[in-house]
């Protein structure tokens, strides 16, 4: 199983692991709810196949999406190490997708056998939970620029610094980005306009080619 979560684990020992932690497998079609705010968060979730959405709602109803996550990445598993009991947040399924489920409180406690593929099992743990801090910081990053413009430029040029390329694709469609971007829609959609008028990108749906930096 490639999964950071299992790296330096022995595959004869995934299955005893994975028996222990109470692993099993669920499909959902996109847009169906995996988890909504409020339930439980006494899990760890790894997406097998397709991607979700990390969705966090305002007071006033203004939808935000925190996270998108990808098929091998993990969720869940910042509330399971920080001991909160419910989830702040919905948790939708951006596409089609699978889903594995591991009990976190057994994930985290190590049993009787002192197995150690459960001690790197943590080890890992700490090392993914510690990495996706790093992307949190990075949408701090985007949010907290002063304009539309600057927001979509600092999160674009991240995307073509992370895909190697200036020509890529992005898991949002415009009504997601411009969630997650903490901007209207409406104002995002005439920045990309006037972007694309000077030459500085093209754009279509979700993928964008970067032509020139920003002045």
């Amino acid at each position: 199983m490639h999964n950071p979560l299992f790296q330096n684990i022995l595959p004869e020992d995934i299955p005893v692991m994975l028996k222990r932690l109470h692993a099993y497998t669920k499909s959902y079609p996109k847009e169906e709810y995996i988890r909504h705010a409020g339930d439980p968060a006494d899990f760890i979730g790894i997406v097998e196949s397709g991607s979700i959405h990390v969705l966090q709602d305002d007071y006033y109803g203004n939808r935000n999406i925190t996270a998108s996550i990808s098929e091998g990445s993990l969720f869940g598993e910042a509330f399971v190490c920080a001991g909160i009991p419910h989830l702040p947040v919905d948790i939708v399924a951006a596409e089609d997708c699978n889903i594995m489920f591991l009990n976190g409180k057994k994930l985290l406690n190590t049993c009787d056998n002192g197995c150690e593929f459960h001690h790197t099992l943590i080890r890992n743990l700490l090392g993914i939970v510690a990495q996706n801090n790093m992307y949190l910081n990075q949408k701090i990053k985007y949010i907290s620029r002063k304009t539309t413009r600057e927001k979509l430029m600092a999160y674009l040029t991240d995307q073509a610094k992370m895909k190697g390329s200036n020509d890529f694709t992005i898991p949002f469609n415009r009504q997601e980005l411009a969630d997650y971007l903490g901007v209207e829609r409406s104002a995002m959609s005439a920045e990309l306009g006037k972007l694309t008028k000077l030459g500085i990108l093209q754009t279509q749906r979700s993928h964008f080619t970067l032509l020139k930096p920003l002045d």
